[in-house]
């Protein structure tokens, strides 16, 4: 008789380690989600079609972010885009956003196995950010709506400025434990009020 196999989270065993971090700093690891990578021309009938069927228009300016009705749309690059869903099954996804494209020489991909996400809240989450992170943090310069790839330590990341002091963080799967682990350690070393 065969074992049955159970899915977890790639940050189960992190969850209590991220929990206890100092400075009125909370971080945890969010729940799986749908994503498509998505490629299309942002000035053709393409990038209409896909704002219509989502619900929001896909974001053009470099590095910025929006809401969708049950996840966000990212911009990746001129004519590349994260979409995310919580609701959606993955392969669902794919196929919806494929059929919306596909008429416009677009491509829809799933890439829900590839990122996992780390919610990461407090009055120094800057702070702690930029202990590993080469960008400018102030909130003038990565304001709400703003997000980057970049490194945070050791590893890429896809950074999304949700709110003031609420980031979410996008890691590949394979890396996220490590940066679970160096958010627990640099935590201990945040210097208070440097960009908050």
């Amino acid at each position: 008789m065969a074992d049955t196999l159970y899915r977890t989270h790639p940050l189960e065993n992190r969850r209590a380690a991220l929990a206890g971090l100092p400075g009125g700093l909370t971080a945890y690891p969010e729940p799986e989600f749908a994503a498509v990578d998505l490629r299309v021309d942002p000035a053709g009938p393409g990038a209409e079609a896909v704002g219509r069927a989502l619900g929001t228009a896909l974001p053009v300016e470099p590095n910025t972010w929006t809401h969708t009705a049950d996840g966000q749309l990212i911009w990746l690059g001129p004519d590349e885009w994260l979409v995310t869903s919580t609701t959606a099954l993955p392969e669902q996804f794919e196929q919806e956003l494929g059929w919306v494209v596909s008429a416009f020489d677009g491509a829809a991909v799933d890439v829900s196995a590839q990122r996992t996400s780390i919610r990461l809240r407090g009055e120094h989450a800057r702070d702690l950010l930029s202990l590993g992170c080469s960008i400018d943090l102030r909130p003038t310069a990565f304001g709400q709506g703003a997000c980057a790839q970049t490194h945070l330590g050791q590893t890429g990341v896809l950074l999304l400025a949700l709110g003031a002091a609420d980031f979410r963080l996008f890691v590949r799967q394979s890396f996220a434990a490590y940066l679970a682990d160096w958010l627990v350690d640099a935590a201990q070393d945040v210097p208070e009020g440097d960009l908050t």
